[in-house]
């Protein structure tokens, strides 16, 4: 077996495809959802995702290429709309983990919405790539979306997952039911996220 197979063939990088495919398709599939069933099953599957992209394997690109890009702008704007439309009023937050907090004495505004489609775009142009079945170009996707992760959407997803945690346990809020927010629990468990 070649370097490539060792590395697309390991058991954290299996694991960290699947749940990077349920995160997808999650996000693919949440349009109509109620805000409160979103936001308890992302931060479930958040965690998840983040702790399998620290248990990758390290590896680096071996091809010259670039893989190809799966997510259309197109796609990514009718993904963010449809979790911004889900968040509502809850979607934006104050971000104080930005390389432009430095020169400034003001927080900086995020969305949510904007976050997981970015995350989304990402781990998304990694899935398409790995189903391609291209030994080389998997691994190059692992290598690309570990570097990514190192970077970028590793700390998008923990600043989103703090902005999610305050939607979902912020004292005196209520959903847009008027329920408290702690009944949720009922509606969704565990065995809900990856069926």
């Amino acid at each position: 077996m070649g370097k490539d197979s060792q590395v697309i063939f390991d058991r954290n990088v299996v694991e960290f495809v699947t749940v990077a495919a349920e995160f997808c398709k999650y996000l693919e599939q949440a349009e109509g959802l109620r805000r409160p069933v979103f936001v308890d099953t992302t931060l479930k599957i958040l965690p998840l995702l983040y702790l399998k992209a620290t248990l990758l394997p390290p590896c680096e690109t071996m091809g010259e290429d670039m893989p190809e890009q799966f997510v259309t702008e197109e796609t990514y704007e009718v993904l963010r709309m449809n979790l911004a439309g889900i968040l509502a009023e809850k979607d934006d937050y104050l971000d104080v983990f930005v390389e432009d907090m430095k020169y400034s004495d003001q927080p900086i505004t995020r969305y949510i919405s904007e976050d997981l489609a970015d995350i989304y775009q990402d781990i998304k142009n990694f899935i398409f790539v790995f189903r391609l079945g291209l030994n080389e170009t998997m691994h190059d996707a692992v290598a690309i979306c570990q570097e990514n992760f190192r970077l970028y959407w590793g700390q998008k997803l923990v600043n989103t997952l703090r902005a999610l945690h305050e939607v979902r346990y912020a004292q005196g809020e209520l959903d847009e039911d008027g329920d408290e927010g702690e009944d949720m629990d009922d509606e969704l468990n565990s065995d809900d996220i990856f069926s």
